[in-house]
C-alpha cells in the first residue's frame, strides 16, 4: 500500500505558431509508428496476446481492427476526456481496464456497458464524484480512483458485493455511506489522505478486510470496537495525530504490520505485546522519550522504526528481538548504545545518525550483515569518526587492532587560519608557531601553507597548523580543508575594518563554516591592533560581536519560519496540498516534508560555537596579546567537551603506520610500498586498508579506495601536493612563466630562438610557452607536456604526472578533454581543462584541442524541462567548478563559459547555468535545463538525471547547506516570464513518464 504521493496529471498548453511545422512532423512520425505498432499488435493477437496498450492522437484513441478478444485494455496516459462510442459493444470480453493519468471529469458511460470488467482504474483523473451507474459493473473485483477530487460516494458502491480491492486514497471522502458495509469480500482498503474526521464505523462490519490505511485523514482516536476487524494483517494510521492507542487495539492478534508514524504518541498500551505475530512497527516521528518496553514482548519481530523520537538510551534487553532485521534509531537524543546489541546477529540495517553516542560496544563487528548503517552526526570518540563512517569492517577491525596491540595516545589538532587576503594571517601564524619577534617581512599570499606547532612538548599536544590564501584563486580548493573537529581562527584586519563591510570580513566566512563544517568551533582574532587607537578597537570589536549576533539572528529567524511552513503543510494534509500549484509544498508528501523538518531542525541545533569576545593582538614587535592566544587556543583544545577526538585512543600500529609514511620524501607510494611499511607496523596486508582509510578521512594522507586507477597507490607527502595546488591556481602569468623555463634560460624570456625540450624530446619554444600560459589563463587549458614543465620539480616522471591528474579530476579541478571513453590516447599530448579559470562569459568550444571546432548548440526544442537549485544563505565555492568537472562523463559536445555549459546527452540538448546573487536578497542558483518535444519529454528526464545524481553527491558535503530544489513551470517558461511559478522537488527523484512536463 501507497502513502507516498504521486505526481498528478498536468494541464496542457496548445503549442505556439513557430513550432507547429516541427510538431506536426512529428505527429506524422508518430502515427506511423502507433500503426506500425497495431498491425504488430494484431498479428500477436492471433497469437493469443490478450493485452493492448493504446496511445492518443489529439487526445482521441483510435481503436484497432478485430479487438473482440482483448481482455486487458490500457488507455493510461493520454489525456483523455472521453472514450469512442461502440466501446462497449466491441470489447464483449473485457476484464481489465485502465483508464489512469487521464482528464476524465466523470466516469465515461461506456465503461457501464463492459458488465464484465473485474478490474477498473481511474486513479490520476478530475472526478469529482462516482454515478450511480457504477452498481451495473457487479462482477467487479478491484476498482482503483485515486488521486481524484472524490467528495461523497455513492450508495450504490454497496452493490459490488464481489469487489476485494478498494483504493479511495487522495480524495476529498468526509465519510463513506452506510451501504459499505456490504462490501464484505473486500480484503485490501485503501482510504488514505482524505478528510475523515472519524473512523469510519461502515469499516468495523468488514469483517473479512486484512489491509487497511487510513493514514492522513484527520480523525485523532481510534473506536474500541476496532476489535473487530479480526482478520487484519496491514494496518497504517500514519499522520492521524493520535496520542494514544485503545487497550482493546491489542485485540487485532493478525497484526503482522503497523504503521503509527506521524503521531503524538507518549506510550504504548500495557497489553500490547499480545500482538505477537507483529513483523514490522513503525512508530518514528511521535514522542516517545522512553523506549517502550512492551515492545520486548514480541520476540518474532524483524523491523523496528523509532526515528524522530525523543528517546536517550535503549535497553539491554532489546537482545530479546532476537529476529530483528531493521532498526532505526535516527535523529534522537540517545547517548550510548547497549552492550547487548552485538548479539542482534540478523541485524541488516542499523540507522544511528542524528544522536549522541560517543561510544560504540565492543565487538561490534558481530553485526557483520548488516548493509545498511547511518551513523553520521554523532560525537564519536571510539571508535573514531572517520572509522564509524567507512562501515562496520572498519569498525572490526580497528576494535581488534585495539585489542591486540598497545594503545597510543597522540593529541594533535587541526588549526585553520582564515580570512580576507592582507588579513595577517601568515604574520599571525609565524609569530603564534614560531615566536620570532620580527615578522615585518613576512610576505603571505602563497596560496595554502601548512605548519606544525608543538604547543605543549611535555603534552605532545601538536597542532596543524593551515593557513588558507584570502585571495579568490584559492575559493575552489579551500573546503576540501575544511573538517570536522578543527579549530578554526577567523582573522580579521581591524585597521580595514568598517562595519558596511562587515560581510565581506567576517559573515561570508561564518555561513561559509556553517555549511561545510556545522558546530563547529570559531575564535576571533583582530591583526593590526598597533596601528589603531583603543577606542578604535574597542568600537570595531563591539560592532564585529552586534553584527555577528544580528546575522545569526536573521539566520536562525528564517530557518525556523521554514520549519513553521512545514509544520503548517503538515498540519493542512496532504489534499490541501495538491488543491492548487500554487499551495506551497504543492505535491510533497508527507514523508519528505517531515525530512525536510530534520534537516531544518539540525541545521538550527548544529549552530557554531563562536568563542568571544574578538581577542585584538600586534605580530609586530610588542607581540601584543599573542602569547594570550597560544594560551587561549590550548584551552580550547584541552576542553574535553569541545574537541572529544584529540584525546582518542588509537592502536600503536596505525600511529607507528602514520609515522613510517612521512618518512618517504616521494611523491607518492605503491600499495605494495605502504603494505611493506605496514609490515614493520605490524599490519598485515588485510589489515592495512583500514587504517589507510582512517589516515584518508583524518586527512593526513590520500588514499581512494573507489577509484579504479588510484587505488593502487597512497599520496602520503601532502605538504607537495598542497605546493602542485598552489601551482595551478597562482593566476600569474609571469609567475607561470618564470616555473616554465628552466634556471638557465630565465634571463631572456622574449628572445624567439629560445626553446626548451619537454619530456618526449620535443623543442617548444618560449613564445609558445606564452601563448599557452595566456591560453590558461584565459580558457583553463593546458596540454600535459607544459603542465609537467610547469610542475617540476615537484613531480619528476611522467608516472607521476599520470597520477597527478587523475587525483585532480577525482578532486574536481580539472578534467581531460580529448581522452577516449575506452582506450588510451596513443601516444597524443593528453589535453586538460581547469574550468575554474573560463573567463569567456558565452560558452565557447575546445577548438584548440580538436580538429574542428564544436559548434554552439542553441536549445529550441519545444518543451523545457527546468531544475533550479536555489542558495539563500551561501553558494558553495568552486560548486559549479567542480560540477563542470563530474559531468564530462556523461556529456558530449560541451561548449564552456564562466557560468554557462551547453552541452549533449546521446542527442538531447542539456545547459547548465549558474546565476550569481546581484543582491543581499537574491539567491544564487544552480540550474539544470533540457528541452525536447512533449511526446518526447522523458528523453529530457533522462538526459538530466545523471546530471542532478552528480550534483546531489556534490552537495552531501555540505551537511549544513541550506538549499531547496524546484522544477520551473513550462507554460511560464513558454511564454518568456521573467518569474516562472516553481514546484518544489525532491532532487533525487525523478518524475515517472506519464507525469510530462509541470505546469500551473
Amino acid at each position: 500500500m501507497k502513502t507516498l504521493n504521486e505526481n498528478k496529471e498536468q494541464q496542457e498548453e496548445e503549442e505556439g505558431s513557430g513550432c507547429r511545422a516541427m510538431e506536426d512532423k512529428e505527429n506524422n512520425l508518430k502515427t506511423a509508428r502507433l500503426w506500425r505498432d497495431a498491425a504488430l499488435r494484431s498479428r500477436k493477437l492471433r497469437s493469443n496476446l490478450r493485452q493492448l496498450t493504446l496511445c492518443s492522437k489529439n487526445n482521441q484513441i483510435i481503436l484497432p481492427d478485430d479487438i473482440s478478444e482483448i481482455e486487458v485494455l490500457n488507455l493510461g496516459s493520454n489525456s483523455l476526456q472521453e472514450l469512442p462510442d461502440g466501446l462497449g459493444s466491441t470489447l464483449n470480453n473485457l476484464r481489465v481496464l485502465v483508464l489512469r493519468r487521464n482528464k476524465f471529469s466523470c466516469v465515461p458511460c461506456v465503461v457501464f456497458e463492459l458488465v464484465q470488467l473485474v478490474e477498473l482504474d481511474m486513479s490520476h483523473n478530475c472526478l469529482r464524484s462516482l454515478p450511480e451507474g457504477l452498481s451495473q459493473l457487479k462482477g467487479l473485483k478491484k476498482l482503483c480512483i485515486s488521486h481524484n477530487k472524490i467528495q461523497f460516494l455513492p450508495a450504490q458502491i454497496g452493490a459490488l458485493q464481489l469487489l476485494e480491492e478498494l483504493d479511495i486514497s487522495f480524495n476529498e471522502l468526509h465519510n463513506v455511506p452506510r451501504s459499505f458495509s456490504c462490501l464484505h469480500k473486500l480484503r485490501t482498503l485503501d482510504a488514505d489522505h482524505n478528510k475523515l474526521n472519524q473512523f469510519p464505523p461502515e469499516i468495523l462490519a468488514l469483517s473479512d478486510l486484512e489491509e487497511l490505511d487510513c493514514s492522513g485523514n484527520t480523525f485523532e482516536a481510534l473506536p474500541a470496537d476496532i476489535t473487530k476487524l479480526q482478520q487484519i494483517k496491514i494496518l497504517w494510521l500514519s499522520s492521524l495525530h493520535m496520542s494514544s492507542l485503545p487497550e482493546a487495539f491489542c485485540h487485532l492478534h493478525n497484526l503482522e504490520s503497523l504503521m503509527l508514524d506521524g503521531n503524538n504518541l507518549t506510550t504504548l498500551p500495557d497489553s500490547f505485546g499480545n500482538l505477537q505475530r507483529l513483523k514490522m512497527i513503525n512508530l518514528s516521528s511521535n514522542e516517545f522519550e522512553n523506549f517502550p518496553q512492551v515492545i520486548l514482548r514480541i520476540t518474532g519481530l524483524e523491523e523496528l522504526y523509532l526515528s524522530r523520537n525523543k528517546l536517550t538510551h535503549i535497553p539491554e534487553e532489546i537482545v530479546q528481538l532476537e529476529k530483528l532485521a531493521n532498526l532505526w534509531l535516527d535523529n534522537n537524543n540517545i547517548t550510548y548504545l547497549p552492550d547487548s546489541i552485538v548479539e542482534l546477529e540478523k541485524l541488516e540495517e542499523l540507522v544511528l545518525q542524528g544522536n549522541q553516542i560517543a561510544i560504540l560496544p565492543d565487538n561490534f563487528g558481530k553485526l557483520s550483515r548488516v548493509n545498511i548503517w547511518k551513523v553520521k552526526d554523532n560525537p564519536l570518540i571510539q571508535p573514531p569518526y572517520e572509522v564509524c563512517m567507512k562501515g562496520i569492517p572498519y569498525i572490526a577491525a580497528y576494535q581488534k587492532e585495539l585489542a591486540d596491540s598497545q594503545l597510543a595516545v597522540k593529541p594533535w589538532l587541526k588549526l585553520v587560519l582564515m580570512g580576507l587576503k592582507n588579513a595577517g594571517k601568515t604574520q599571525l601564524r609565524q609569530s603564534v608557531v614560531s615566536r620570532q619577534q620580527d615578522t615585518a617581512g613576512v610576505q603571505g599570499n602563497k596560496g595554502i601553507e601548512v605548519t606544525n606547532w608543538v604547543a605543549d612538548a611535555d603534552r605532545c599536544l601538536t597542532f596543524l597548523v593551515y593557513d588558507l590564501s584570502g585571495k579568490q584563486n584559492y575559493d575552489l580548493i579551500k573546503p576540501f580543508f575544511l573538517s570536522p573537529g578543527a579549530l578554526y581562527v577567523l582573522v580579521v584586519n581591524l585597521k580595514t575594518y568598517l562595519p558596511r563591510n562587515f560581510y565581506a570580513h567576517i559573515g561570508y566566512f561564518l555561513h561559509l563554516l556553517s555549511a561545510k563544517v556545522p558546530h563547529a568551533v570559531v575564535c576571533l582574532v583582530g591583526t593590526h591592533a598597533d596601528l589603531c587607537g583603543e577606542m578604535e578597537l574597542e568600537e570595531k570589536s563591539l560592532d564585529i560581536h552586534r553584527q555577528i549576533g544580528l546575522q545569526e539572528k536573521r539566520d536562525i529567524q528564517t530557518l525556523r519560519n521554514l520549519a513553521l511552513q512545514v509544520d503548517q503543510a503538515l498540519e493542512q494534509g496532504f489534499c490541501v496540498r495538491t488543491s492548487s500549484p500554487h499551495v506551497l509544498f504543492y505535491g510533497v508528501s508527507d514523508r519528505n516534508l517531515r525530512r525536510k523538518k530534520a534537516q531544518l531542525q539540525y541545521m538550527l541545533n548544529q549552530r557554531l560555537q563562536i568563542l568571544s569576545p574578538v581577542l585584538s593582538v600586534s605580530c609586530t614587535e610588542t607581540q601584543r596579546n599573542i602569547q594570550r592566544l597560544r594560551e587561549k587556543l590550548m584551552s580550547v583544545a584541552d576542553h574535553r567537551d569541545i574537541f572529544p577526538n584529540l584525546h582518542r585512543v588509537l592502536p600503536k600500529s596505525w600511529q607507528m603506520l602514520e609515522e613510517l609514511h612521512f618518512k618517504p620524501k616521494d611523491l607518492w607510494l605503491s600499495w605494495w610500498d605502504s603494505a611493506r611499511l605496514g609490515l614493520q607496523a605490524g599490519l598485515t596486508e588485510d589489515r592495512l586498508q583500514s587504517a589507510l582509510s582512517y589516515l584518508h578521512e583524518s586527512g593526513k594522507l590520500l588514499y581512494f579506495d573507489d577509484s579504479r586507477t588510484l587505488k593502487e597507490y597512497v599520496f602520503h607527502n601532502l605538504p607537495r601536493f598542497i605546493a602542485i595546488l598552489n601551482v595551478f591556481f597562482q593566476r600569474d602569468e609571469s609567475t607561470l612563466l618564470d616555473r616554465l623555463l628552466s634556471e638557465g634560460e630565465r634571463g631572456d624570456k622574449g628572445r624567439v630562438s629560445l626553446v626548451i625540450e619537454d619530456e618526449k624530446g620535443e623543442n617548444l619554444r618560449v613564445t609558445h610557452l606564452q601563448h599557452h600560459v595566456e591560453g590558461f589563463l584565459q580558457h583553463g587549458l593546458l596540454p600535459s607536456n607544459v603542465i609537467r614543465l610547469l610542475l617540476r620539480p615537484l613531480i619528476q616522471t611522467q608516472q607521476d604526472l599520470h597520477l597527478i591528474m587523475e587525483l585532480l579530476e577525482k578532486m574536481g579541478i580539472c578534467y581531460c578533454i580529448n581522452k577516449p571513453r575506452s582506450k588510451p590516447l596513443n601516444g597524443a599530448t593528453a589535453w586538460y581543462k581547469f574550468p575554474s579559470y573560463v573567463s569567456s562569459e558565452e560558452p565557447r568550444a575546445e577548438a584548440l584541442a580538436s580538429s574542428s571546432s564544436i559548434p554552439l548548440c542553441p536549445l529550441l526544442s519545444v518543451e523545457q524541462l527546468h531544475i533550479q537549485y536555489s542558495f539563500p544563505f551561501l553558494f558553495p565555492p568552486g560548486l559549479f567548478t567542480r560540477f563542470s568537472v563530474q559531468i564530462n562523463s556523461h556529456v558530449v559536445q560541451r561548449s564552456d563559459g564562466r557560468h554557462q555549459i551547453f552541452a549533449y546527452r546521446g542527442k538531447v540538448p542539456v545547459e547548465i547555468s549558474h546565476q550569481p546573487s546581484k543582491g543581499k536578497l537574491q539567491a544564487e542558483t544552480l540550474s539544470i535545463t533540457s528541452q525536447a518535444s512533449l511526446p518526447n519529454i522523458w528523453t529530457a528526464w533522462q538526459a538530466v538525471t545523471p546530471l542532478v545524481e552528480e550534483l546531489n553527491v556534490l552537495l552531501q558535503e555540505w551537511p549544513g547547506l541550506h538549499y531547496s530544489v524546484h522544477i520551473l513551470c513550462s507554460k511560464c517558461l513558454k511564454r518568456g516570464s521573467s518569474s516562472p511559478h516553481s514546484f518544489p522537488g525532491k532532487s533525487s527523484l525523478i518524475p515517472h513518464i506519464s507525469v510530462g512536463l509541470i505546469h500551473c
